[in-house]
């Protein structure tokens, strides 16, 4: 299907969940003005049985808060302190003020070197030296078969995708990515990725459906030689195993890193629509894609809260499975 070239631009790629019996994680982003205290937060976490949070940056408040409640962290840190880090000195600083002084009462999982950054940009320089800097130090700690190095990517370095086995690194992003995926693929970590089929759907309403988005297509719509696809989330996925097949890395892990739908602010933003996507996300990760059918995908939604300070458009402050008030949005269950 034709619509399926187009998927790839302008959206992200997200978490992928590695047993059916874990409950999916949940992203905390704190761009509110109105949000509850960290204390609250993990709280909320533990009682909705969500085991898994990432955070975008080490908030000292987050990290104390987090100590002996078990959930897994993923953390990571602002684009903008990339540079900095590929001082091994600084690095190895980093790592001991934002994780050994936690460790092991707060349970780190992954380290996110960067979000989502760009080939072209400033910062793409630096994120391969400040991720083999901090997995120095993760080494030096003898905690690397404890916490993986990675870093989190969006689906917009990926160019064609149409069929998900055409699925390939573009020009441009290619020899930013690669040597980063021979890196995750020499350390046994895996590649994050923020996946959303959202944006790919509002980038080209004319040519897939919304059904299709939202997990709710009655019948196959996409097929690729024996594969057939139901549902975008699974094509845009299984273009970006592809394209790691063609880059060398058949194997190598993809964990969702963020996925979500926003309730109000823009084309098929509405709260019936969020709560589909959200409950058949939650649901469909547990089985896998069509190319790694029965490997649940370890996944991460996105976002916990809205956020009333999110800047760009509207939508971006309605991703949130829960309000400030901590009251559900949607009746999910989370494992």
């Amino acid at each position: 299907m034709a619509p399926i070239l187009l998927l790839l631009t302008g959206f992200l790629i997200s978490g992928l969940e590695l047993t059916g019996a874990q409950s999916v994680g949940v992203c905390y982003g704190r761009n509110g003005n109105n949000l509850p205290s960290d204390g609250e937060v993990v709280d909320l976490y533990k009682s909705n049985g969500i085991g898994k949070m990432r955070i975008y940056e080490p908030y000292q408040t987050t990290l104390d808060a987090l100590r002996g409640s078990n959930i897994e962290l993923t953390i990571g840190m602002l684009n903008g302190k990339l540079q900095e880090l590929t001082d091994a000195t600084a690095a190895t600083n980093w790592v001991q003020n934002n994780i050994i002084k936690y460790w092991p009462d707060v349970k780190f999982k992954y380290i996110a070197v960067g979000n989502e950054v760009h080939p072209d940009k400033a910062e793409a320089q630096f994120v391969l030296p400040a991720m083999q800097n901090i997995h120095n130090a993760i080494v030096a700690a003898n905690l690397q078969d404890q916490i993986k190095v990675s870093t989190a990517i969006d689906t917009t370095l990926l160019g064609n995708n149409s069929p998900p086995s055409a699925g390939s690194f573009n020009d441009s992003a290619r020899s930013y990515i690669i040597p980063i995926v021979n890196f995750l693929v020499s350390n046994g970590a895996p590649l994050l990725a923020n996946v959303y089929p959202y944006f790919a759907y509002t980038d080209k309403p004319q040519d897939i459906s919304l059904p299709f988005a939202l997990f709710t297509s009655p019948g196959v719509v996409v097929t690729d030689g024996s594969l057939q696809y139901q549902n975008l989330f699974d094509a845009l996925l299984d273009s970006l195993f592809s394209a790691l097949e063609k880059a060398g890395a058949p194997n190598l892990q993809i964990v969702v890193s963020e996925s979500g739908w926003p309730s109000e602010g823009g084309t098929a933003a509405t709260v019936d629509n969020a709560g589909t996507y959200y409950k058949n996300l939650i649901n469909h990760v547990k089985g896998g894609t069509p190319k790694k059918s029965g490997q649940a995908i370890e996944t991460y939604l996105f976002a916990m809260f809205d956020e009333n300070l999110k800047t760009g458009s509207e939508i971006e402050k309605h991703f949130g499975v829960f309000s400030p008030n901590k009251q559900p949005k949607y009746q999910i269950s989370f494992g």
